[in-house]
C-alpha cells in the first residue's frame, strides 16, 4: 500500500506499508515536529491512501 502525504512536514512525500490498512499516526523528518496524519481518502482501485496532517493544538493546564 502507498501512503501520499498532504500538508504537514511530510507534504510530497509517498510511504509504502504493508498490504495492511493504515488508520494514520504521528510522524516526523529528521529535523521537523511531530505530526498527526489521518487517512482521508483510498483509491479503490490502487490501494493508495491520501492523507492530510491534522492540525493540533497542545492543551495547556
Amino acid at each position: 500500500m502507498i501512503v501520499r502525504f498532504a500538508g504537514g512536514p511530510l507534504t510530497g512525500c509517498e510511504l509504502e506499508t504493508t498490504d495492511a490498512p493504515w488508520f494514520g499516526g504521528w510522524l516526523t523528518t529528521v529535523d521537523a515536529d511531530w505530526a498527526l496524519y489521518v487517512p482521508v481518502h483510498r483509491d479503490l482501485v490502487t490501494g493508495a491512501v491520501l492523507a492530510e496532517v491534522r492540525v493540533t493544538i497542545p492543551c495547556h493546564r
